[in-house]
Protein backbone atom coordinates (compact mmCIF):
# COMPACT_ATOMS: atom_id res chain seq x y z
CA UNK A 1 0.00 0.00 0.00
CA UNK A 2 1.52 3.56 -0.84
CA UNK A 3 0.27 6.26 1.37
CA UNK A 4 0.57 10.28 0.40
CA UNK A 5 0.26 11.68 3.48
CA UNK A 6 0.49 15.29 2.22
CA UNK A 7 -2.35 16.35 -0.50
CA UNK A 8 -4.35 19.51 -0.80
CA UNK A 9 -7.61 20.15 -2.67
CA UNK A 10 -6.20 22.69 -5.13
CA UNK A 11 -8.63 22.02 -7.83
CA UNK A 12 -11.68 22.66 -5.56
CA UNK A 13 -14.59 24.21 -7.77
CA UNK A 14 -14.43 27.78 -9.36
CA UNK A 15 -17.55 28.86 -6.75
CA UNK A 16 -15.28 28.35 -3.80
CA UNK A 17 -12.53 30.93 -4.73
CA UNK A 18 -16.03 33.37 -5.96
CA UNK A 19 -17.13 33.24 -2.32
CA UNK A 20 -14.01 33.55 -0.85
CA UNK A 21 -13.16 36.85 -2.76
CA UNK A 22 -17.00 38.23 -1.56
CA UNK A 23 -15.57 37.09 2.40
CA UNK A 24 -12.37 39.05 1.66
CA UNK A 25 -14.18 42.17 -0.04
CA UNK A 26 -15.97 42.63 3.25
CA UNK A 27 -13.54 42.24 5.29
CA UNK A 28 -14.43 44.91 7.69
CA UNK A 29 -17.73 45.04 6.84
CA UNK A 30 -19.54 41.74 8.76
CA UNK A 31 -22.67 42.66 7.61
CA UNK A 32 -21.82 42.69 3.89
CA UNK A 33 -20.13 38.97 4.24
CA UNK A 34 -21.33 36.41 2.00
CA UNK A 35 -23.78 33.73 3.52
CA UNK A 36 -22.03 29.90 4.08
CA UNK A 37 -25.55 28.79 2.77
CA UNK A 38 -25.39 30.64 -0.77
CA UNK A 39 -21.58 28.15 -1.65
CA UNK A 40 -23.19 25.95 -3.71
CA UNK A 41 -21.38 23.17 -4.49
CA UNK A 42 -22.57 19.48 -5.96
CA UNK A 43 -20.96 15.97 -5.44
CA UNK A 44 -20.96 16.09 -9.22
CA UNK A 45 -18.98 19.42 -8.57
CA UNK A 46 -16.66 17.64 -6.44
CA UNK A 47 -16.48 14.03 -8.67
CA UNK A 48 -15.58 16.86 -11.72
CA UNK A 49 -12.80 18.45 -9.30
CA UNK A 50 -11.27 15.20 -8.34
CA UNK A 51 -11.52 12.65 -10.95
CA UNK A 52 -9.96 14.64 -13.74
CA UNK A 53 -6.80 15.44 -11.48
CA UNK A 54 -5.80 14.43 -8.00
CA UNK A 55 -7.50 10.74 -8.36
CA UNK A 56 -6.30 10.18 -12.11
CA UNK A 57 -2.51 10.96 -11.28
CA UNK A 58 -2.77 8.44 -8.50
CA UNK A 59 -4.14 5.92 -10.44
CA UNK A 60 -1.35 6.54 -12.84
CA UNK A 61 1.41 6.86 -10.05
CA UNK A 62 0.17 3.99 -7.92
CA UNK A 63 -1.21 5.94 -5.10
CA UNK A 64 -3.50 4.55 -3.04
CA UNK A 65 -4.61 6.81 -0.33
CA UNK A 66 -4.20 10.85 0.20
CA UNK A 67 -4.30 12.37 3.28
CA UNK A 68 -6.28 15.49 1.97
CA UNK A 69 -6.37 18.92 3.23
CA UNK A 70 -7.69 22.44 2.05
CA UNK A 71 -5.45 24.33 -0.15
CA UNK A 72 -2.83 25.14 1.73
CA UNK A 73 -2.64 28.80 0.11
CA UNK A 74 -6.02 29.06 0.88
CA UNK A 75 -5.79 29.37 4.50
CA UNK A 76 -4.40 32.86 4.14
CA UNK A 77 -4.58 33.18 8.28
CA UNK A 78 -3.61 36.79 8.18
CA UNK A 79 -7.41 37.91 5.69
CA UNK A 80 -9.62 39.15 8.53
CA UNK A 81 -9.81 38.70 11.90
CA UNK A 82 -10.95 35.25 13.84
CA UNK A 83 -14.58 35.45 12.47
CA UNK A 84 -13.37 35.37 8.81
CA UNK A 85 -10.87 32.88 9.39
CA UNK A 86 -13.41 30.34 11.74
CA UNK A 87 -16.05 30.27 8.79
CA UNK A 88 -13.61 29.88 5.83
CA UNK A 89 -11.74 26.80 8.06
CA UNK A 90 -15.49 25.36 8.68
CA UNK A 91 -16.52 25.72 4.56
CA UNK A 92 -12.84 24.13 3.52
CA UNK A 93 -13.14 21.54 5.76
CA UNK A 94 -16.60 20.39 5.30
CA UNK A 95 -15.66 20.14 1.33
CA UNK A 96 -12.35 17.89 1.92
CA UNK A 97 -14.88 15.60 4.48
CA UNK A 98 -17.26 15.46 1.54
CA UNK A 99 -14.27 14.46 -1.54
CA UNK A 100 -13.27 11.71 1.61
CA UNK A 101 -16.99 10.54 1.69
CA UNK A 102 -16.93 10.59 -1.78
CA UNK A 103 -13.90 8.26 -2.40
CA UNK A 104 -13.69 6.65 0.99
CA UNK A 105 -11.07 4.00 0.49
CA UNK A 106 -8.96 7.37 -1.90
CA UNK A 107 -8.95 10.25 0.68
CA UNK A 108 -8.89 10.67 4.29
CA UNK A 109 -9.65 14.09 6.02
CA UNK A 110 -7.08 16.76 6.70
CA UNK A 111 -8.65 19.31 8.42
CA UNK A 112 -7.38 23.71 9.10
CA UNK A 113 -7.55 25.22 12.27
CA UNK A 114 -9.03 28.79 12.28
CA UNK A 115 -5.89 30.48 13.11
CA UNK A 116 -5.62 34.51 13.52
CA UNK A 117 -2.68 37.01 14.54
CA UNK A 118 -2.66 37.31 17.90
CA UNK A 119 -5.54 35.58 18.38
CA UNK A 120 -5.09 32.24 21.50
CA UNK A 121 -4.72 29.33 19.99
CA UNK A 122 -7.06 27.70 22.15
CA UNK A 123 -9.81 29.82 20.05
CA UNK A 124 -9.04 26.88 17.36
CA UNK A 125 -10.18 23.97 19.68
CA UNK A 126 -13.78 23.66 18.76
CA UNK A 127 -13.21 23.67 14.97
CA UNK A 128 -10.07 20.96 16.31
CA UNK A 129 -12.91 18.99 17.64
CA UNK A 130 -15.84 19.36 15.22
CA UNK A 131 -12.90 17.95 12.53
CA UNK A 132 -11.83 14.62 14.45
CA UNK A 133 -15.40 14.24 16.06
CA UNK A 134 -17.60 15.13 12.65
CA UNK A 135 -15.58 15.10 10.13
CA UNK A 136 -12.92 12.27 10.76
CA UNK A 137 -9.94 13.99 10.74
CA UNK A 138 -7.15 12.30 11.09
CA UNK A 139 -4.71 15.29 11.19
CA UNK A 140 -4.63 19.17 11.71
CA UNK A 141 -2.83 21.60 9.81
CA UNK A 142 -0.76 23.58 11.95
CA UNK A 143 0.30 27.11 10.74
CA UNK A 144 3.57 28.61 12.48
CA UNK A 145 3.20 32.01 11.21
CA UNK A 146 -0.36 33.42 10.69
CA UNK A 147 0.65 36.58 9.90
CA UNK A 148 1.56 35.58 6.66
CA UNK A 149 5.60 35.96 6.79
CA UNK A 150 5.80 38.53 9.01
CA UNK A 151 6.38 36.15 11.90
CA UNK A 152 4.42 37.35 14.92
CA UNK A 153 3.78 34.20 16.54
CA UNK A 154 5.67 33.15 19.35
CA UNK A 155 8.20 29.79 18.73
CA UNK A 156 5.86 26.16 18.90
CA UNK A 157 7.18 25.28 21.75
CA UNK A 158 6.24 28.32 23.60
CA UNK A 159 3.28 27.35 26.35
CA UNK A 160 0.77 29.55 24.18
CA UNK A 161 0.05 26.95 21.76
CA UNK A 162 -0.03 23.97 24.28
CA UNK A 163 -4.13 23.87 24.43
CA UNK A 164 -3.98 22.67 20.50
CA UNK A 165 -1.19 20.29 21.56
CA UNK A 166 -3.72 18.82 24.72
CA UNK A 167 -6.28 18.30 22.21
CA UNK A 168 -3.76 16.31 19.43
CA UNK A 169 -2.40 14.00 22.34
CA UNK A 170 -6.47 13.66 24.04
CA UNK A 171 -7.21 12.29 20.17
CA UNK A 172 -3.73 10.94 18.94
CA UNK A 173 -3.68 13.07 16.29
CA UNK A 174 -0.56 14.54 14.00
CA UNK A 175 -0.15 17.93 13.37
CA UNK A 176 1.29 18.92 9.65
CA UNK A 177 3.08 22.21 10.19
CA UNK A 178 2.37 24.28 7.64
CA UNK A 179 2.63 27.92 6.81
CA UNK A 180 -0.06 29.57 3.79
CA UNK A 181 0.33 32.83 1.68
CA UNK A 182 3.20 35.30 2.11
CA UNK A 183 2.07 38.62 2.43
CA UNK A 184 5.78 40.03 2.54
CA UNK A 185 7.01 40.32 -1.13
CA UNK A 186 10.44 39.33 0.09
CA UNK A 187 9.42 35.48 0.44
CA UNK A 188 7.81 34.17 -2.50
CA UNK A 189 4.63 31.69 -0.85
CA UNK A 190 6.48 28.59 -2.05
CA UNK A 191 9.59 28.84 -3.07
CA UNK A 192 10.42 30.63 0.05
CA UNK A 193 8.11 30.83 2.87
CA UNK A 194 6.90 27.18 2.58
CA UNK A 195 10.48 26.36 3.57
CA UNK A 196 11.99 28.73 5.19
CA UNK A 197 8.83 28.03 7.64
CA UNK A 198 9.61 24.38 7.73
CA UNK A 199 13.55 24.89 8.65
CA UNK A 200 12.20 27.33 11.25
CA UNK A 201 9.92 24.93 13.13
CA UNK A 202 12.73 22.45 13.13
CA UNK A 203 15.10 25.23 14.59
CA UNK A 204 12.80 25.94 17.53
CA UNK A 205 12.22 22.20 18.65
CA UNK A 206 15.79 21.97 18.96
CA UNK A 207 15.70 25.38 21.21
CA UNK A 208 12.94 23.67 23.26
CA UNK A 209 12.39 21.04 25.36
CA UNK A 210 8.38 20.67 23.79
CA UNK A 211 8.40 16.95 23.56
CA UNK A 212 9.44 16.79 27.27
CA UNK A 213 5.60 17.85 27.92
CA UNK A 214 3.90 15.77 25.35
CA UNK A 215 6.05 12.57 24.21
CA UNK A 216 3.48 11.23 22.25
CA UNK A 217 2.94 14.56 20.30
CA UNK A 218 3.60 13.92 16.50
CA UNK A 219 4.35 16.40 13.69
CA UNK A 220 5.17 16.31 10.38
CA UNK A 221 7.60 18.91 8.84
CA UNK A 222 6.79 18.75 4.63
CA UNK A 223 8.61 19.33 1.67
CA UNK A 224 11.66 16.61 2.88
CA UNK A 225 11.98 19.17 6.17
CA UNK A 226 12.45 22.45 4.44
CA UNK A 227 16.57 23.04 4.80
CA UNK A 228 17.33 20.62 7.23
CA UNK A 229 18.42 17.40 5.68
CA UNK A 230 20.77 18.85 3.83
CA UNK A 231 22.55 20.50 6.57
CA UNK A 232 22.23 18.12 8.64
CA UNK A 233 25.54 19.36 10.14
CA UNK A 234 24.98 22.59 10.80
CA UNK A 235 22.16 21.69 12.86
CA UNK A 236 23.51 18.97 15.12
CA UNK A 237 26.74 21.81 15.81
CA UNK A 238 23.95 24.40 16.71
CA UNK A 239 22.44 21.96 19.15
CA UNK A 240 25.60 20.85 20.47
CA UNK A 241 26.68 25.10 20.61
CA UNK A 242 23.09 25.68 22.96
CA UNK A 243 23.43 22.67 24.98
CA UNK A 244 21.12 20.66 22.98
CA UNK A 245 20.62 16.82 22.24
CA UNK A 246 21.32 15.75 19.17
CA UNK A 247 18.59 16.37 16.56
CA UNK A 248 18.22 13.26 15.89
CA UNK A 249 16.37 13.00 19.68
CA UNK A 250 13.43 14.55 17.94
CA UNK A 251 12.91 12.22 15.59
CA UNK A 252 10.46 10.57 17.35
CA UNK A 253 7.93 12.67 17.43
CA UNK A 254 8.97 14.72 14.39
CA UNK A 255 8.72 13.29 10.69
CA UNK A 256 9.71 14.63 7.67
CA UNK A 257 7.94 13.71 4.23
CA UNK A 258 9.38 13.20 0.67
CA UNK A 259 7.96 16.40 -1.15
CA UNK A 260 11.55 16.71 -2.82
CA UNK A 261 11.92 17.31 -6.57
CA UNK A 262 14.46 15.89 -7.58
CA UNK A 263 16.71 12.34 -7.55
CA UNK A 264 19.73 13.77 -5.54
CA UNK A 265 17.48 15.46 -2.80
CA UNK A 266 15.61 12.37 -2.18
CA UNK A 267 18.91 10.56 -2.03
CA UNK A 268 19.93 13.07 0.39
CA UNK A 269 16.98 12.61 2.56
CA UNK A 270 16.80 8.91 2.63
CA UNK A 271 20.27 8.67 3.27
CA UNK A 272 20.38 11.49 6.42
CA UNK A 273 17.34 10.82 8.14
CA UNK A 274 16.19 7.38 9.63
CA UNK A 275 14.00 5.62 7.73
CA UNK A 276 11.54 5.34 10.23
CA UNK A 277 10.92 9.33 9.93
CA UNK A 278 10.24 9.44 6.62
CA UNK A 279 6.97 9.90 5.33
CA UNK A 280 5.74 8.99 1.69
CA UNK A 281 4.08 12.50 0.04
CA UNK A 282 4.10 13.86 -3.42
CA UNK A 283 1.66 17.48 -2.02
CA UNK A 284 0.03 16.50 -6.01
CA UNK A 285 -1.15 18.83 -7.55
CA UNK A 286 0.58 21.46 -5.33
CA UNK A 287 3.30 23.94 -6.08
CA UNK A 288 5.23 22.39 -8.80
CA UNK A 289 2.99 20.81 -11.54
CA UNK A 290 5.60 20.85 -14.70
CA UNK A 291 7.09 18.28 -16.48
CA UNK A 292 10.85 17.90 -15.57
CA UNK A 293 12.49 17.69 -19.20
CA UNK A 294 15.79 16.45 -18.26
CA UNK A 295 14.03 13.14 -17.01
CA UNK A 296 10.31 13.35 -18.89
CA UNK A 297 8.24 12.73 -15.71
CA UNK A 298 6.26 15.38 -13.56
CA UNK A 299 8.85 16.96 -10.52
CA UNK A 300 6.14 15.67 -7.91
CA UNK A 301 6.48 12.19 -9.04
CA UNK A 302 8.22 11.68 -5.87
CA UNK A 303 7.11 7.49 -5.93
CA UNK A 304 9.79 7.32 -8.85
CA UNK A 305 12.39 8.98 -6.94
CA UNK A 306 11.66 6.87 -3.39
CA UNK A 307 11.91 3.82 -5.83
CA UNK A 308 15.05 4.77 -7.45
CA UNK A 309 17.14 5.52 -4.01
CA UNK A 310 19.71 3.18 -3.33
CA UNK A 311 19.43 4.20 0.48
CA UNK A 312 16.57 2.28 1.45
CA UNK A 313 16.00 -1.72 2.05
CA UNK A 314 12.54 -3.22 0.64
CA UNK A 315 11.62 -3.34 4.36
CA UNK A 316 12.22 0.49 4.43
CA UNK A 317 10.55 1.23 1.15
CA UNK A 318 7.58 -0.29 2.71
CA UNK A 319 7.87 1.56 5.84
CA UNK A 320 7.99 4.59 4.16
CA UNK A 321 5.16 3.83 2.04
CA UNK A 322 2.73 3.09 3.98
CA UNK A 323 4.10 1.80 7.33
CA UNK A 324 5.17 4.69 8.96
CA UNK A 325 2.17 6.54 7.77
CA UNK A 326 -0.05 3.95 10.06
CA UNK A 327 1.82 4.55 13.07
CA UNK A 328 2.17 8.71 12.91
CA UNK A 329 -1.70 8.82 11.89
CA UNK A 330 -3.30 6.44 14.10
CA UNK A 331 -7.09 7.52 12.88
CA UNK A 332 -5.80 6.26 9.66
CA UNK A 333 -4.90 3.07 10.53
CA UNK A 334 -8.13 2.13 12.91
CA UNK A 335 -10.16 3.40 9.56
CA UNK A 336 -8.66 1.26 7.48
CA UNK A 337 -8.75 -1.91 9.79
CA UNK A 338 -12.45 -0.63 10.27
CA UNK A 339 -12.83 -1.14 6.52
CA UNK A 340 -11.55 -4.44 6.17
Amino acid sequence: MIIDCHGHFTTAPPQLARWRDRQIAAVGDPANAPDPDHLVITDDDLRQAIEGNQLRLMDERGTDLTVFSPRASFMAHHIGDFEVSSVWARICNDLVHRVATLYPDRFATGAMLPQSPGVDPATCLPELRRAVEELGAVTVNLNPDPSGGRWTAPPLTDRGWYPIYEAMVEYDIPAMIHVSTSCNPAFHTTGAHYLNADTTAFMQLIQGDLFADFPTLRFVIPHGGGAVPYHWGRFRGLAMALGRPDPEALLDNVFFDTCVYHQAGVDLLTQVVPSRSLLFASEMIGAVRDVDPRTGHHFDDTKRYVEATPHLSGQERAAVYAGNALRVYPRLAARLTAGR
